[in-house]
């Protein structure tokens, strides 16, 4: 559920429980003096009536005489019921006038009460007639006149405490969307700002109005973000600089190494003249300095990657040919299985480097046979290079690409450079490709190169 729409819901509850309180206790209020009154007027209007007929005669009632009295006190609306001594008279029906109030008229009190008849409210009133002594005459009057008026009355109080009701639900929710428009309006900068900065915009910022605790958010927020810029500007500046002094210093000792190189190839040829440690010092001086070469290339290698400037050079190849080519050169001992026709439009020298790397890493690393499998799926080249060892652990295989990452930190120096598989990564990502790493079910290490095959960047 959205911020704004439980403000709206807050603002409508509270409305709501708003109009009930107030338009209800108003109605409720309104309605009990509109019935009060009424009751209390036809109470009063009927003592007078009856109060009009005394004095009453001395003789025992009889039917004209309760008939008169039935006649003088209903009125124009209503109706009348005069009884004595098992007679009555009027025009009332007798079964309307419940035993309640018939107790209570017969205690000599007077007493009304609503009741239904012909499809509405109607109003009962009864009393006993008193001789000028103040004694009882025997004689008890009932009148019943409609309630109508009234209850049409509380009606439209109903309907105007609903109609109150929705007005204020309506202003309640109109005033909620102001505020909730006010509220998440600076909300929603913040967000876009925020996801803007999360993108890479370091420059993203937010607008400070007023001095409500949201300023204080959005001050906040900018002075992060100011922090934060600043602090990748530095990164980014020392990162340049890394990489500068990286590629400067690769360059030069290209030209050093190629001399020491050519020294070493001479030692090298020499070495089965020289005297046995002298011989085994020639060696190693010319392995090392050959490793040192091979660490230098990759290093430029890497440099032009992080810089943006390593670039294709596509030609329509057969990938049979350069794959066989490339364990043909290096003297690689694999199962291979590499179909003719195979074609697809990519950069030979790069494919060669990543094929390279990979078997040779599964030839170091691994276990034989190593296996290199070539097939074309769909819209891409695939390339599967497997080996029977041990395979790669859970904790090496998140870092199987990094530079420089070793499976084994006890371990002081490898034979390669560290940077074979994230240049061969990095080669299959210029292609448009991907290389992942993962693990055989019947036990080993695979890798699996997919590039595509029309050769898009």
């Amino acid at each position: 559920m959205t911020l704004r729409l439980r403000l709206l819901l807050a603002f409508a509850f509270l409305s709501i429980v708003t109009a009930v309180a107030v338009a209800g206790a108003g109605y409720v209020k309104a309605r009990d003096a509109i019935v009060q009154r009424a009751q209390d007027n036809a109470v009063i209007e009927t003592t007078n009536r009856v109060e009009q007929l005394y004095p009453l005669p001395a003789r025992p009632p009889d039917a004209a005489s309760l008939e008169r009295i039935a006649g003088r006190v209903s009125g124009r609306e209503g109706m009348a019921l005069a009884q004595a001594q098992g007679l009555h008279a009027g025009t009332m029906d007798p079964a309307v006038i419940t035993g309640e109030l018939r107790s209570l008229v017969s205690a000599g009190y007077v007493g009304w009460q609503r009741v239904p008849y012909m499809g509405g409210v109607w109003l009962v009133v009864g009393m006993q007639m008193r001789v000028s002594g103040g004694g009882s005459s025997g004689i008890e009057v009932y009148v019943l006149r409609p309630f109508t008026s009234e209850i049409e009355v509380v009606g439209e109080l109903a309907r105007n405490a609903w109609l109150i009701g929705g007005a204020g639900l309506l202003l309640a929710l109109g005033l909620g969307f102001l505020a909730a428009r006010g509220v998440l309006g600076p909300v929603r900068e913040l967000q876009m700002a925020a996801w803007r900065l999360g993108q890479g915009d370091l420059a993203a910022r937010v607008p400070v109005r007023g001095r409500d605790e949201l300023a204080s958010v959005a001050s906040t927020f900018n002075s992060t973000a100011s922090s934060l810029e600043h602090h990748v500007g530095e990164l980014r500046r020392m990162e340049a600089d890394a990489r500068r002094f990286v590629g400067d210093v690769s360059h030069e000792l290209r030209t050093p190494l190629a001399a020491m190189t050519a020294v070493t190839d001479v030692l090298d040829a020499e070495t089965a003249s020289l005297p046995g440690v002298a011989g085994q010092a020639a060696r190693l001086v010319n392995r090392e300095t050959q490793n040192l070469t091979r660490l230098v290339n990759d290093l430029i290698e890497v440099t032009r990657f992080d810089s943006g400037t390593a670039a294709l050079a596509l030609d329509d190849v057969d990938v049979a040919e350069v794959v066989s080519r490339t364990l043909k050169m290096r003297g690689f001992e694999v199962t291979a299985s590499l179909p003719d026709g195979v074609r697809a439009r990519l950069d030979p020298r790069r494919l060669d480097v990543i094929v390279a790397n990979l078997v040779g890493n599964a030839l170091r690393h691994g276990a034989p046979p190593v296996t290199v499998t070539l097939y074309v799926e769909g819209s891409s080249l695939v390339i599967l290079v497997a080996d029977s060892g041990a395979g790669l652990s859970d904790e090496v295989l998140p870092h199987v690409f990094a530079r420089f990452y070793k499976a084994d930190s006890s371990r002081g120096r490898s034979e390669g450079s560290g940077l074979g598989l994230a240049i061969a990564w990095e080669n299959a990502r210029l292609h448009g490709g991907t290389l992942v790493a993962a693990n055989r079910p019947g036990g080993g290490a695979l890798f699996t190169l997919r590039l595509p095959l029309g050769g898009e960047q």
